[in-house]
């Protein structure tokens, strides 16, 4: 399905199943067929709704500066268009700090959120200073290069080694994504603030999935927020990177279905 409108022309989303609703926010550089092996399974209890955010998949850019801001704006013009008034959103990675850009700007629409993979934090200086360095290096043809370096470190090395077909896919699904998206979400990614209070000021349940494995959220700067919210539902998977939507998604359908199963419950 597409919305169009003035600030958002060509705003891609699927949606599927009944019920209450769950939204799956992809990260970077990705689109929302990332979530395509976990949907099946929550649409057997829920309405799911998986933007393209802008620039990625379906989605156009746009004219208006991309942040996570304007980012989570998208989402709520999806969730309009369906009459959809509130939701759990699970966001991966990237899509974790729009998540929570949407309950900073719409918190009543918001019934529990799940970080995949993701952060509350701001980036520091020198993550910063990575973002700046890729950017330039995107901006000088460098992308090919930084999507084929930056895609495989995503997986744990169990992945690497005995499914190097998912990674290679993966691989070729990022260098679809257009440079100037890329560059796009980095200074958006790069200029967030962060919103540890959200979680720490509201009752919204929140749900950590952690890699142990994974190297773009440590396990240990993972572990230090799972508790920032008044309850919190912490999972910490083995033999698991950045991508456990890939890497371990029978488990990771489960946990969302039982996270997503509370929020509507309480």
């Amino acid at each position: 399905m597409i919305i169009n409108n003035a600030q958002f022309p060509g705003l891609f989303y699927q949606k599927f199943g009944a019920g209450p609703a769950i939204v799956l926010l992809h990260g970077f550089p990705e689109s929302g067929v990332l979530w395509q092996e976990v949907w099946p399974g929550l649409a057997q209890n829920f309405t799911v709704i998986v933007p393209d955010l802008p620039g990625s998949g379906g989605s156009s850019l746009g004219n208006n500066k991309l942040t996570v801001e304007t980012m989570a704006m998208s989402v709520n013009a999806i969730l309009e268009a369906e009459g959809i008034d509130n939701a759990v959103f699970a966001g991966h990675s990237m899509g974790g700090y729009v998540a929570l850009a949407f309950a900073g700007l719409y918190g009543q629409k918001v019934k529990g959120l799940s970080m995949v993979h993701s952060s509350a934090l701001a980036d520091d200086e020198e993550k910063k200073n990575n973002r700046r360095k890729v950017i330039e290096l995107i901006r000088k043809g460098g992308k090919e290069a930084f999507i084929k370096q930056m895609v495989p470190a995503l997986f744990s090395p169990a992945t690497r080694e005995v499914q190097p077909g998912i990674v290679d896919k993966q691989v070729a699904r990022g260098l679809q994504l257009d440079g100037d998206s890329m560059m796009a979400y980095y200074e958006a990614m790069l200029e967030r603030p962060e919103r540890r209070e959200i979680l720490r000021n509201s009752a919204l349940p929140a749900q950590w999935i952690i890699g142990k494995d994974d190297t773009a959220i440590p396990f240990t700067i993972g572990l230090q927020q799972c508790t920032l919210a008044s309850v919190n539902f912490v999972s910490v998977y083995s033999n698991c990177g950045h991508m456990s939507m890939l890497e371990n998604k029978e488990v990771l359908m489960n946990d969302l279905n039982d996270f997503a199963q509370y929020c509507n419950n309480t």
